[in-house]
């Protein structure tokens, strides 16, 4: 039997499972009669059996319909449901400080079974919490800092008002409200992360190939946010001064049209500078940067494109670059004009199915300029000039211009993850715990 097949039943099966589970948890498991701590006895064995074939039904349906297509899934049904998280939430707390016990006192016993609209609201909270997560997870132009900081304040207001009004005046015998346990539980760890993001370190994931060789898509990086300054999360305004951004630095930065959007790139421009793109070599007040040869770059889904090293400030890095009046052509309109298919083997799958891949086809007429040629304006103060390590595949400050200081988020200095949905290979290993130079 083919492994396409076995990934068949396997997704197919996940129904029936998934519905086993959920009948189990939600509707025999308050039914079951409790051990002496108070829990109910465990279900079936076949039941338990369905619990532990619940992931692996997951994986089998990730196999077989694509990883990517299936979290994009899990996106589409989390940002609906994201939207009934506050809700339920505020339901959920208004019942437990102020409904429950006066249905406790009504009844003169505390082993009493909630109204099932409120049992419910309480099943589907954690479905709700994990809906926000993946939501805050998937979304491109969400303020991390500011979610963070809402939710330390939400968490630690809940906890406070319950830790000084309402558990004075709760029944001894009653639980503590799940949602201040939410509350309780969530503060610290949001708090902590903020605290953490906005002053120390902060995760990144790359998005695209403008950093090519020095970034890849899907690496997951480590940013420096006290390499330039200690700044005031969400406002970002800088309140101590620990450090000035250096010629080279891969900075992480917030994109000057839309700040609400990270960006990172090189940065190759301080104030005061004047510099050129020419041939995809930089040219930095009248100094021309050398590119040492390498030969060319090759992952499958690249042809004819030069590699190169680069010394940049204190930095020794890899560039790509195609010195070509037409710049990196997609390979399925290099096909179409009669050339034979240099990318049979690109495994990057919306590179493949969108272009089939990346070519470059240098000029042979001599005195031709490069399509990518820039000369750009004095850099004037207080702005930095980007430009990605992919020369000819990188929107940077040749098409949207200087960033601001204040758009600065910190400097990247390593690479802890690599996962990349859109590969055949899924991670990386290789390329945990490389130094970004």
């Amino acid at each position: 039997m083919s492994n396409d097949i076995i990934y068949l039943i396997g997704a197919w099966l996940l129904i029936p499972v998934a519905l086993i589970c959920l009948y189990d948890k939600f509707i025999d498991e308050p039914k079951r009669p409790k051990n002496e701590a108070g829990e109910p006895v465990p279900p079936a064995t076949w039941i338990r059996v369905c619990y532990y074939l619940l992931p692996v039904m997951v994986i089998a349906l990730m196999k077989y319909r694509g990883t990517n297509v299936v979290l994009g899934w899990f996106k589409d049904i989390a940002v609906p449901l994201s939207w009934f998280a506050a809700p339920v939430g505020l339901w959920c707390a208004i019942d437990s400080w102020f409904l429950a016990p006066r249905r406790v006192a009504a009844a003169g016993t505390t082993d009493i079974k909630d109204p099932p609209l409120v049992r419910a609201a309480y099943a589907v909270l954690p479905v709700l919490v994990v809906a926000v997560v993946v939501r805050m997870i998937s979304a491109e132009t969400l303020d991390f800092s500011l979610v963070l900081l809402l939710l330390s304040v939400a968490t630690g207001v809940v906890w406070a008002i319950d830790h000084f009004v309402f558990r004075k005046q709760r029944d001894p015998k009653l639980p503590e409200p799940g949602t201040v346990d939410y509350a309780r539980s969530f503060f610290p760890v949001a708090f902590i992360v903020l605290i953490v993001r906005a002053f120390i370190f902060e995760p990144f994931r790359i998005p695209s190939d403008s950093m090519m060789p020095t970034l890849l898509d899907g690496d997951f990086i480590v940013v420096n946010k006290y390499a330039y300054g200690l700044r005031v999360p969400v406002l970002n305004e800088k309140f101590i001064d620990t450090g000035a951004p250096q010629r080279g630095d891969v900075v992480v930065f917030r994109y000057p049209p839309d700040p609400k959007i990270n960006y990172i790139k090189r940065l190759v421009g301080l104030p005061g500078d004047r510099v050129e793109v020419h041939d995809d070599h930089l040219i930095v007040n009248g100094q021309t940067i050398e590119l040492q040869s390498k030969g060319t770059f090759v992952d499958g889904c690249y042809s004819g494109v030069r590699l190169s090293t680069e010394i940049l400030g204190e930095h020794t890095h890899e560039v790509m670059s195609c010195p070509s009046p037409i710049g990196l052509q997609g390979a399925r309109n290099y096909m179409m004009s009669g050339n034979p298919d240099p990318l049979l083997h690109c495994d990057r799958k919306h590179i493949a199915r969108e272009l089939g891949g990346w070519v470059c086809q240098e000029s042979a007429v001599p005195g031709t300029h490069d399509s990518n040629d820039y000369v750009f304006d004095v850099v004037p103060p207080g702005h930095y000039l980007m430009i990605g390590d992919n020369r000819d595949n990188s929107a940077d400050s040749r098409v949207w211009g200087l960033v601001p200081d204040q758009n600065l988020v910190g400097k990247a200095t390593r690479i802890w993850f690599n996962f990349d949905t859109q590969r055949s290979s899924l991670f990386n290993w290789g390329r945990i715990g490389k130094s970004i130079e």
